[in-house]
């Protein structure tokens, strides 16, 4: 998309078609937001609690309800105003959205055995305005844990997904809600579904008018900067830094823009040196600062969720915390640009700072920029409380805020960027040091052996006990053909991923699937749709090259980020990356993160074989993963043309190559359930 939808707020009161999304937390509001406005709609994400008397006010024509982490039934449940039904605007209510219209009208929720966090193909009623022009079966995202129960007095049910209620209608009312979400990528045909709202529903036309994005970006930026100051700009060589560093060269000329590129110690092989070359053309002076052990030594302050007590984390070098790495890089890159700003003599009064932050990253992150109610996914490095209270100081510039990464490429290219540069595979401001699963002890709660037991009867279904069998009915349907004779073996694994279920975070366990026959890659991927479904404890799924791994594995191998640690993941991420570039699969494949695991699979058993060991041994995760908005996305089909067989063995041969490594996996999770990086 080339273009930022502008109007002057003043102004927004005489428009006769606005649409208010009421956020609920979810972490798509702002995806939201985007595709109405791409559908020439003006809209604006205001709080759950509004009046209806403000909302009509401030002239809204149109109520989208937003996802939400939470539950209707709560005690906690946000706030809104009980007119809102009664106000005679249209509703469409999305996830969260869809059970509180329903819990309001009298209808049931209920917490079901069956979760639903992927794509899911439903049944809809192609007599509602809501699905006019669509065929019956529509594959969508369904994220959620409730579910409605019976649907309340005046409503119908307008699709299904299994037993499930995923949309009803009270058409009368113009009241519609939606279980699942149409904003997103893996909801084939959800742009449709809200075009039908707006248009169909809403009766709009579309009068919103656009203005050239870049132009809107370039002003702003000379808005804040002024014109004698100077900006300096943490340029990691990807394509979000690189695209705002070239933004700010056009707004305020390249003798003004201060492009640094910090070193921490957790970037690829020979990376660094990739970027200065990369961005030499761009007419901006690049200064490359090696600061690994700014970085390794740093520390920063955090908060007890709890018992809001602040206390003061372990250097790096010694966390294992996910989000305190992520914390304690976040802060060390601002604590490091200062250190910066004093060495280049720059007046810290008289500069900004400037990052490639994106939408996503804030959304994830649970900013108030982009949400005030959405639970936090993961800190973003560019988005800590030392990030944060800069902004509130006014001395942080991010022009791409605003945008997703789609969006930033053509951006890109609009500046005249090379197709290679904008292009490029992604890779975290952190670096390897959130590609590093880092533990101290294995992680193994009271339901571990249940969780294994739960896991060994969906791939022997055949002597599942019947309440499983019923379990997997309520999930997968009453034909469990595809399940049968599987010949796989499941385990959990001692360690936790991240995942996104529910328009929350979960860290959970990771599952295993592994076999002493050729993997049949199409039924894998049935397993890892529907494992997430019935064993709410697993975020995600891979499948383990090599013999079968029988469980439990219990034991781990201690990892901290180090120098050790850090060279063998170094190694297989470019044994990958190269094999990527050789076979031109960085422009099918949006990103491919590899990941080190603290799992030595060859010696959970056997603590002889731990003791012969000489060298830590990890095992390494391939993570692709195809995607337009980069808040949605599914991992390549092994076999197809996102992932021809041959390169993939290729991959594994060259990974297992890699000293220390004792095992290669294969991620087989869309996000959600699982996010694009596992911490």
């Amino acid at each position: 998309l080339q273009f930022l939808y502008f109007i002057d707020r003043a102004n927004t009161k005489t428009m006769a078609e606005k649409i208010a999304i009421l956020d609920a937390g979810a972490q798509y509001g702002k995806v939201i937001d985007r595709r109405v406005r791409e559908l020439k709609v003006f809209s604006e994400i205001v709080p759950m609690s509004t009046s209806v008397a403000q909302l009509k006010k401030d002239g809204y024509t149109g109520i989208i309800i937003s996802g939400g982490p939470g539950s209707v039934t709560a005690d906690d449940a946000p706030a809104y105003d009980a007119k809102l039904f009664e106000s005679g605007l249209p509703i469409l209510g999305i996830c969260y959205g869809m059970q509180l219209l329903n819990f309001h009208h009298k209808g049931t929720i209920e917490k079901k055995a069956q979760r639903e966090d992927g794509q899911e193909t439903i049944k809809v009623e192609t007599d509602s305005l809501l699905f006019d022009g669509l065929d019956s079966a529509q594959p969508v995202l369904l994220t959620h844990g409730d579910s409605a129960g019976k649907v309340a007095p005046g409503f119908r049910t307008i699709a299904t997904s299994g037993a499930i209620v995923a949309a009803i209608e009270n058409a009368g009312q113009k009241l519609y809600g939606v279980q699942f979400h149409p904003e997103v990528d893996l909801t084939v045909n959800g742009k449709t579904i809200l075009s039908n709202f707006l248009y169909k529903v809403c009766g709009f036309k579309g009068v919103f008018t656009a203005k050239s994005r870049e132009q809107s970006c370039i002003d702003e930026i000379r808005k804040q900067v002024g014109d004698k100051k100077n900006v300096l700009c943490l340029v990691s060589g990807g394509v979000d830094s690189t695209v705002c560093t070239a933004l700010l060269s056009k707004a305020i000329g390249p003798e003004r823009v201060v492009a640094a590129h910090i070193d921490n110690g957790f970037m690829r092989h020979e990376e660094s040196s990739k970027v200065a070359v990369a961005l030499s053309g761009l007419g901006v002076t690049l200064k490359v600062f090696d600061c690994t052990e700014d970085f390794l030594s740093g520390t920063t302050e955090c908060t007890e969720k709890g018992t809001k007590k602040r206390y003061t984390t372990k250097p790096l070098r010694d966390t294992v915390a996910p989000e305190e790495k992520r914390r304690i890089i976040g802060d060390t890159f601002m604590k490091v640009a200062e250190k910066i700003t004093k060495s280049l003599n720059l007046n810290p009064a008289d500069t900004f700072l400037a990052q490639g932050t994106l939408r996503p990253d804030l959304i994830e992150s649970a900013s108030s920029l982009a949400s005030s109610k959405a639970d936090a996914i993961k800190t973003h490095h560019n988005d800590t409380e030392l990030v944060r209270e800069l902004r509130k100081q006014g001395k942080v510039i991010e022009p791409l805020k605003d945008y997703h990464k789609d969006e930033v490429r053509e951006l890109g290219m609009s500046l005249g960027l090379p197709k290679e540069l904008v292009m490029r595979q992604p890779f975290p401001g952190p670096g390897l040091g959130v590609r590093l699963i880092c533990a101290e002890e294995p992680f193994i709660c009271e339901n571990f052996n249940s969780v294994n037991k739960l896991l060994g009867e969906l791939v022997s279904i055949e002597t599942a006990s019947p309440e499983v069998v019923q379990q997997v009915k309520d999930a997968f349907g009453d034909d469990l053909t595809p399940l049968k004779n599987s010949k796989l073996a499941a385990t959990i694994l001692p360690f936790k991923t991240v995942g996104v279920q529910g328009d929350g975070r979960t860290y959970s366990y990771l599952c295993s699937l592994s076999s002493n026959e050729k993997p049949d890659w199409e039924r894998l991927f049935v397993f890892a749709r529907l494992i997430p479904k019935v064993c709410h404890s697993i975020n995600r799924v891979c499948f383990t090259f090599g013999k079968a791994v029988v469980g439990p594995i219990k034991s781990i191998t201690q990892t901290l980020p180090r120098e050790d640690a850090l060279k063998q993941l170094r190694a297989a991420d470019h044994a990958v990356n190269t094999l990527l570039i050789k076979h031109d699969l960085t422009t099918i494949l949006s990103q491919v993160p590899v990941v080190s695991f603290p799992i030595d699979f060859d010696v959970a058993h056997s603590t002889e074989a731990k003791k012969q060991r000489t060298e830590d041994r990890r095992s390494i995760a391939i993570r692709t993963f195809i995607t337009n908005d980069f808040m949605t996305g599914v991992p390549a089909v092994p076999g197809t043309p996102s992932m021809p067989l041959d390169v993939l063995e290729k991959m594994v041969e060259e990974v297992s190559k890699v000293p220390g490594v004792s095992r290669v996996v294969y991620d087989l999770t869309s996000k959600p359930p699982g996010t694009t990086e596992w911490e």
